[in-house]
């Protein structure tokens, strides 16, 4: 067990901060598991959709450390870009399958196949699979402009009537893969995604959110205090019980608390 330095609530979401970002992941990866460990007792099936970003890392390595009922496991990622090699290490596929999806038996992968001849036709097949296995556990980020997967502000729609849909990424989102070191020049990003709506990601009953670093404090600052607005999508984590939110005291350094 990893004691939080300091714990709120705001609205109907958890937060919990931690000394660093690894005592984070570690915390997050723990309460995950027994998550997992509660559903499995009652469904042979557990479908948890995984975003792909460096401020997973440390959650996903102590994810990797638990003895789980993986093969119960349906994995989802929650966005790829649309036109990247299927190999190239900045997908997003390549990402999680690296850290997790290689690693463990799971029961099935949903990969989001982002240079399918149809990207239109890829959404629904992804649309079809998220109606018949329905999200039990997110395991999400925050981006700098406060997205979560690829809702950018402009894009994010509360109550989209859209699973899974086709987007642009707006030049903020695309600078962050920059920062973040997955690219090394925002000309290097591609300019459009496949991604899960943000009625998708909130469907689960089960919210994990992850989010170190200071980068991201001024996104945090504004999910938690600002308006629940699209123009900070993951604001709408304040909507959802059971959700909790995962800082370091980085990403916390706003908050002013």
């Amino acid at each position: 067990m990893v004691s939080p330095f300091k714990e709120i609530k705001v609205d109907e979401v958890l937060v919990k901060i931690y000394k660093n970002r690894d005592e984070m992941g570690k915390a997050a990866s723990l309460d995950v598991a027994e998550r997992i460990r509660e559903i499995a007792r009652v469904k042979d099936t557990i479908n948890i959709v995984f975003a792909a970003a460096p401020s997973q890392n440390e959650f996903l390595s102590y994810l990797n450390m638990e003895k789980l009922d993986w093969n119960k496991i349906n994995a989802f990622h929650m966005d790829e870009y649309i036109g990247l090699p299927a190999d190239a290490p900045q997908s997003f596929a390549s990402f999680l399958k690296e850290r997790l999806f290689s690693k463990k038996p799971f029961k099935n992968i949903f990969y989001i196949n982002g240079n399918a001849v149809s990207p239109e036709e890829e959404c629904n097949r992804l649309s079809r699979l998220l109606e018949d296995n329905p999200l039990d556990i997110t395991c999400m980020g925050i981006g700098e402009n406060g997205h979560i997967a690829f809702n950018d502000p402009h894009v994010a729609d509360f109550d989209d009537p859209k699973k899974v849909k086709i987007v642009d990424l707006d030049e903020k989102c695309r600078q962050q893969q920059v920062n973040d070191g997955c690219f090394k020049d925002i000309d290097d990003v591609p300019r459009y995604a496949i991604t899960m709506t943000i009625p998708t990601l909130v469907s689960s009953p089960f919210i994990f959110c992850i989010v170190p670093g200071k980068q991201k404090a001024e996104a945090v600052r504004n999910t938690l205090l600002g308006p629940v607005s699209e123009s900070c999508p993951a604001s709408i984590i304040r909507r959802c019980k059971n959700s909790i939110l995962y800082l370091d005291l980085d990403s916390a350094s706003k908050l002013e608390l």
